[in-house]
C-alpha cells in the first residue's frame, strides 16, 4: 500500500478521537498529551471499541462516504437467505443480485473501519504505560482490553476477506512506506487466538460497575477464541481446493489445502475450556421467571445484560425497532407505526420447528413448492381458530392460516404474519400484509413501506413504542451460540465419541424452545444416526435459535452451501394479489446471485493498486 494509505490507517483513531476531546476544555492536545491522564486516554480507548459494528443500523450499513464517517453495521441480515431489506438504498440488496465489485462502498467500508480500530488499539497499548493517573493493574486491564478489540477486529476481517494482512504488535509509523503482503488464514487465526488468550490473563470475569458494562471481558475474549478456531476448521479455510491458487507472490498458500479433522477437536477444546470456567457461574441460558418458553426466547434479546449475554453494546435501536414494525395504517399512536422494511422470507419462515418439535418441510421441488413432512403435521393449505403465544391473553382465538399454526415458540417470537396481533398491548392492532391492508402494498400500488415477502421480522421488537429511545441493547454474543458452536465442534471432530455430549448443548436449547428433544423427555425425538444427520440437527436448529443474528451469512458461507442457500430465486406471499386468498400464494420476489467468488469479499480494489504485494481474492 502506498504511505498516504497507512498514514490514513495511522492517524485515524487519533484525528476521529478529537470528536470526543472537543468535549475537554483544553482541547488543543497533541498525540501524545492524549495519554497523559486518563480522562482523555479513555475516551482514546472509547474510540476503539467505537468500531464494534453496530449491526441493528444495517440498512445504512457498509456505506461510505468522503468525511471518512463510517458505519460499521452489516449487511448480514438482509444478504442471507433469511431476509430481504425494502429500501432500494441498502447494501445488501446490491450483494443479492451480484451488482458488486471489489470497488463497491461497502467492500472498502469494513476493510478500512476494522483497520482503523486494529490501528488504534495498537496505538492504546503503546502508549497506555504513560497514563498518570492509573494504577499499573487498570493499566493492564485496559491494555488487554484494547489487545482483544485488535484480535476481534482482526477475527471480523478474515470471515469477510479470509486471508488479510497482519500489521504486527507495534502502531504503524506514518513515515513508512510499507508494502505488506497477506498472511495465511492459519497464520492469522493464530494469532488471533493468542492474542485473546494473553489479553484474557489480564481480564475481569464480570465487569466491576455499572460503567464497566460493554466491556471486554475474560469470557468475551475466550468466547471469540473458541468462535475463531470453530472458522478456521469449517471446510471454507479448512483443505478448500478451490483457492488452491491463492498465493502470495512468493508462493505462500493462504488458505490450506488439506482437510485437518483436528482443528475441529482443538476448537472443540476451547469451547469445553470456556463451559468449564464460566458456565454455570458466570454465564446461563436465559430463561423467563416462570419459564414460559416463548417469553423466555423473546426476552433474552431484550433484557440487558441477562444471564445469557456475552457481549452487549449500545445500537441504533430506533432505526432497528422502526424497520421491525409494520406501517399500521389507521392504528391509534404513532408508537405503533413503522416501515415494515426488514422482511423474512418463505424459506425462512418454513425452517422453524413445528410445537412436536419436527420440520416442517423436508426439501424443495423445482417450482419453490415445498416436500411437506407429513408426519410433522404441517398444512399448507386452509385455516384453523388459534391463538398464538405472542397474543395478549385478553384476546380471543382467531382464524389463522394454517401454515403459522402450532408453530413452535420461537416462530412466533421472530416472524410478524398476516393478521397476527402486534407486540404493544397498550394499542391493540392487528397487522394485514396483503395488497390494500394496513401494512401491505397501497391497493394503487403508491408509497414505500411494506413487506417485499409477506412477512415482517420480528425478533428484538420490543414490546413498547418502537421510537423508545434506549429500550435494550445490541446483543453481540449469546451464550446460545456458544452451545451450538460447541456441538458442532463435537460433532465435526468424533460423531461416535461425543455424541451425548453434543445432543446435551442441543437439547439445553431445545428445552428452553419448549420443544422435544433427541433422544430424552416427553415425545422425544429420535437421535440423529449419524454425524451427516447430526450436522443437519446442528444446522437446522443453529438457524432457528440465531435467525436474524447476523450467523446465517457467515454460517453458509463457511460451510460452503452458500450456492445452494443464496443463489436463484427467493420466495414470499403473493403481496400483488388484490384478492386475499391469492395472498397465499408462493411468489418470487428476486433471482439472487452466488457463485463461487463470492464466498469471500474481494480486497477493495485500491489496496490491491497501491500494494504490490497483495493478491486478490480469487475470482475477483
Amino acid at each position: 500500500m502506498r504511505k498516504h494509505i497507512y498514514l490514513f490507517f495511522a492517524v485515524a483513531a487519533l484525528s476521529s478521537c478529537k470528536k470526543y476531546l472537543d468535549k475537554v476544555p483544553d482541547d488543543k492536545l497533541s498525540g501524545k498529551d492524549i495519554f497523559n491522564s486518563w480522562q482523555t486516554a479513555n475516551k482514546f480507548l472509547s474510540n476503539v471499541y467505537s468500531h464494534i459494528p453496530d449491526e441493528f443500523g444495517q440498512r445504512g450499513g457498509g456505506q461510505y462516504n468522503s468525511s471518512d464517517d463510517y458505519n460499521n453495521g452489516g449487511i448480514w441480515t438482509g444478504g442471507s437467505d433469511e431476509a430481504e431489506f425494502l429500501w432500494g438504498f441498502v447494501r445488501s440488496n446490491n450483494l443479492n443480485i451480484g451488482a458488486w465489485d471489489a470497488t463497491s462502498d461497502f467492500v472498502r467500508t469494513y476493510w478500512t473501519n476494522y483497520y482503523q480500530g486494529i490501528q488504534g488499539a495498537s496505538t492504546f497499548i503503546a502508549n497506555a504505560g504513560q497514563i498518570s493517573d492509573l494504577s499499573d493493574e487498570l493499566k493492564s486491564r485496559y491494555k488487554a482490553e484494547a489487545r482483544a478489540l485488535r484480535a476481534i477486529y482482526y477475527f471480523q476481517l478474515v470471515r469477510i476477506y479470509g486471508p488479510v494482512i497482519l500489521m504486527g504488535e507495534n502502531p504503524v509509523d506514518p513515515n513508512m512506506n510499507l508494502q505488506l503482503p497477506r498472511s495465511s488464514v492459519d497464520d492469522c487465526v493464530e494469532f488471533i487466538t493468542t492474542e485473546l488468550t494473553a489479553a484474557a490473563n489480564d481480564l475481569p470475569v464480570t465487569p466491576d460497575g455499572d460503567a464497566q458494562y460493554g466491556h471486554v471481558t475474560k469470557g468475551v475474549a475466550l468466547a471469540y477464541k473458541a468462535l475463531a478456531l470453530m472458522y478456521a476448521a469449517s471446510p471454507l479455510f479448512n483443505g478448500n481446493t478451490d483457492y488452491a491458487n491463492l498465493k502470495n507472490k512468493d508462493g505462500k498458500q493462504l488458505v490450506s489445502q488439506a482437510a485437518d479433522v483436528n482443528k475441529w477437536k482443538v476448537a472443540a477444546d476451547a469451547y469445553k475450556d470456556f463451559m468449564s470456567m464460566f458456565v454455570p457461574a458466570t454465564y446461563n441460558l436465559y430463561k423467563s421467571e416462570d419459564g414460559n418458553p416463548y417469553k423466555s426466547c423473546r426476552d433474552v434479546m431484550l433484557k440487558d445484560w441477562n444471564v445469557e449475554v456475552i457481549f452487549s453494546r449500545k445500537g441504533s435501536i430506533d432505526s432497528r425497532q422502526y424497520e421491525l414494525t409494520p406501517r399500521h395504517d389507521g392504528a391509534a399512536s404513532g408508537d405503533v407505526k413503522g416501515g415494515t422494511g426488514l422482511a423474512a422470507t418463505q424459506r425462512m419462515v418454513d425452517a422453524f420447528f413445528m410445537a412436536n418439535g419436527m420440520s416442517p418441510v423436508l426439501g424443495y421441488n423445482s417450482d419453490g413448492t415445498p416436500v411437506v413432512n407429513a408426519a410433522s403435521g404441517y398444512q399448507l393449505t386452509g385455516f384453523t381458530d388459534f391463538k398464538a403465544p405472542s397474543s395478549n391473553n385478553s384476546l380471543p382465538s382467531k382464524s389463522t392460516f394454517n401454515q403459522w399454526v402450532d408453530r413452535e415458540p420461537r416462530f412466533y417470537v421472530n416472524i410478524t404474519y398476516n393478521r397476527s396481533n402486534w407486540l404493544n398491548p397498550t394499542y391493540p392492532v392487528e397487522t394485514t400484509l396483503f395488497r390494500g391492508g394496513n401494512s401491505g402494498k397501497k391497493a394503487d400500488g403508491s408509497g414505500g413501506d411494506y413487506s417485499v415477502t409477506g412477512y415482517a421480522v420480528r425478533k428484538s421488537m420490543s414490546t413498547g413504542a418502537w421510537n423508545n429511545g434506549n429500550d435494550h441493547k445490541l446483543i453481540i454474543l449469546r451464550l446460545a451460540e456458544m452451545y451450538l458452536g460447541y456441538a458442532e465442534c463435537l460433532n465435526e471432530a468424533d460423531y461416535s465419541a461425543n455424541l451425548n455430549e453434543a445432543l446435551k448443548y442441543i437439547n439445553l436449547i431445545r428445552e428452553r424452545a419448549g420443544i422435544p428433544q433427541y433422544g430424552t423427555g416427553v415425545n422425544a425425538l429420535p437421535i440423529p444416526a449419524s454425524q451427516a444427520e447430526m450436522r443437519e440437527a446442528i444446522r437446522k436448529e443453529r438457524r432457528v435459535e440465531l435467525a436474524f443474528e447476523n450467523s446465517r451469512f457467515f454460517d453458509v458461507r463457511r460451510w460452503k452451501i452458500a450456492e445452494q442457500t443464496e443463489n436463484g430465486p427467493v420466495w414470499g406471499l403473493d403481496i400483488n394479489a388484490t384478492t386475499e386468498p391469492g395472498f397465499y400464494n408462493l411468489a418470487s420476489f428476486e433471482t439472487r446471485v452466488f457463485n463461487k467468488k463470492h464466498y469471500l469479499f474481494p480486497i477493495p480494489q485500491s489496496e490491491i493498486n497501491n500494494d504490490v504485494e497483495l493478491v486478490q481474492n480469487t475470482g475477483w
